[in-house]
């Protein structure tokens, strides 16, 4: 008898799983399509590929390409560009969204604090190109540049090429980039503030806690595993950077700065048809941002307790 009971209870556990199973199936299909399949391409980091021959008859090379980029002074300026932003995007665009988040909580106004989340969502959805036009037409050191017009009119200053100086291309990308998307990467941290549970918050006021206690006892505390979480997801694409920012931004007169890796491999691997040097970075580039991801979880797991597995 009691077998009879535990076979039906299989049953039902095996039917009920197999329907998880066929609802995940179209995504591992296209998982394997989109995802790992196209690895086979990684072959011709290896070769001198041409096209026309195609993988098959392509003359194998070794580690020639990755021998070039690791030698190359142009590269190492590109891979340093690289990490200096990505290094300004952890330190203010990654604490943005989490300072902001805190903040707009603490509005106490419910209306006005719903209109202030609405509005930090719009930039998330303007395509770099307009952003990027944008720019150009307010800091543009021409006439009609809003922003130069404005600088002469109340400081008396000439014109200023903000695009065109390497030293303050930089800090415009990073800032467009917070300002573009702090609204959307907050919306995780709302998330879990809105999921803290009040009694926490009413038992700290009773006991003469301010809105800063809270803050620090409550609500960051509560925030630390979608933060941690965030982080080392952020810092896995420490070596690699969004080309569509950079690109539409980026202009001849900013090139010792501006140029990452994403728009080398675009103007090396496609304007110059270097196919099997662009691979090779872009193997380079995953396996380094992988390597990174296993050990800032294992450490974070060490001393936080907390990782992605």
């Amino acid at each position: 008898m009691e077998s009879a009971v535990k076979r039906i209870k299989k049953r039902k556990i095996t039917k009920r799983v197999l329907g998880l199973y066929l609802l995940i199936a179209p995504i591992l299909v296209l998982l394997f399509l989109f995802s790992y399949i196209p690895m086979y391409g990684i072959l011709i980091s290896f070769q001198d590929y041409f096209p026309y021959n195609g993988v098959s008859g392509s003359d194998w090379v070794g580690l020639k390409h990755f021998k070039y980029f690791l030698t190359d002074d142009t590269f190492y300026n590109v891979f340093k560009n690289t990490l200096i932003i990505n290094f300004y995007d952890i330190v203010f665009g990654f604490t943005a969204p989490i300072v902001f988040a805190i903040l707009a909580n603490e509005l106490l106004y419910k209306p006005f604090k719903k209109i202030v989340q609405s509005i930090s969502y719009l930039p998330n959805f303007f395509s770099w190109v307009v952003v990027a036009g944008l720019m150009k037409l307010l800091l543009t050191p021409e006439a009609g540049g809003l922003v130069n017009s404005t600088l002469k009119t109340l400081f008396g200053m000439d014109p200023i090429n903000f695009l065109g100086e390497d030293d303050l291309f930089v800090p415009i990308v990073v800032a467009l980039d917070i300002w573009k998307g702090v609204g959307f990467s907050a919306i995780l941290y709302f998330a879990t503030i809105a999921n803290i549970p009040s009694e926490l918050y009413e038992a700290a006021s009773i006991d003469g806690a301010s809105r800063i206690r809270k803050v620090i006892h409550i609500t960051l505390p509560s925030m630390l595993p979608i933060i941690v979480l965030m982080f080392l997801l952020k810092l896995s694409t420490i070596f690699s950077i969004g080309f569509d920012r950079i690109f539409n931004l980026q202009n001849p007169l900013v090139y010792e700065s501006s140029e990452v890796i994403s728009t080398y491999v675009y103007h090396v691997g496609l304007q110059q048809a270097q196919f099997s040097l662009t691979t090779a970075i872009g193997l380079v580039q995953s396996l380094l941002g992988f390597t990174l991801l296993i050990v800032s979880n294992r450490l974070s797991k060490q001393f936080v307790g907390l990782g992605l597995y």
